[in-house]
């Protein structure tokens, strides 16, 4: 998905980063799988920090509390948001999460997280509750995962999955696990991929920018 002289340089790099979808959970719930997971940083990807149900996850607030509660928070969703700017990262009104992770912010984005996984445990956060759901996993997940980065997502129910597992189920569900002649697995994965993304990534719309506050 990205370049591979990049890959290389973290091909051996023996760090771990967490994921993790805040969904509905109640403050309490959310910190109590922070704390199962030993998560000491959340690195928040959405692009838009905010919460029109739930509150407690506006970033504000939730930093504050965060910092409470001793855990580290940074926003970076400039970096490593899924709603792209500019009509160049959209498909058919739809953001392409390739094009997105060929990009200097984005690489520099992976970066910071690599950089802070050497200090802190991190979790990066977003909204959905399912990873297959989010570009905290089919984006970002994705992009560190082929770089050598142990990644692993934190479901609701306290379960810690490897993306590994997690590929595995997306190429269930994509219809692509059985064997094929004619297409490598690394083909069929990144179809896979490109086929999940169509159906969640962030779509435009220009006839409803007050909408915009949507999360994704």
């Amino acid at each position: 998905m990205s370049g591979s002289c990049e890959q290389e340089a973290w091909a051996d790099s023996a760090i771990e980063v967490l994921t993790i979808g805040h969904s509905t959970l109640s403050y309490e719930e959310f910190l109590g799988l922070l704390r199962q997971a030993s998560v000491t940083a959340i690195a928040d990807v959405r692009s838009a920090p905010f919460s029109r149900h739930f509150p407690h996850f506006n970033r504000d607030w939730l930093r504050s509390e965060l910092r409470l509660d001793q855990i580290a928070y940074v926003f970076l969703g400039e970096e490593l948001g899924g709603r792209p700017k500019g009509g160049k990262f959209f498909d058919n009104g739809i953001a392409n999460y390739e094009r997105m992770a060929e990009t200097e912010v984005f690489a520099d984005g992976l970066k910071r997280i690599v950089d802070g996984a050497k200090k802190y445990r991190i979790a990066l956060m977003c909204s959905e509750h399912d990873p297959l759901d989010c570009h905290r996993c089919l984006l970002v997940g994705r992009a560190l995962h082929e770089r050598g980065v142990v990644v692993r997502h934190i479901l609701n129910d306290g379960q810690i999955i490897s993306h590994r597992q997690i590929e595995a189920r997306l190429m269930k569900v994509s219809g692509k696990s059985d064997v094929d002649l004619f297409e490598s697995p690394a083909k069929r994965l990144a179809a896979a991929y490109r086929d999940r993304a169509t159906r969640v990534a962030f779509v435009e719309r220009k006839d409803e920018p007050s909408k915009s506050a949507i999360l994704e």
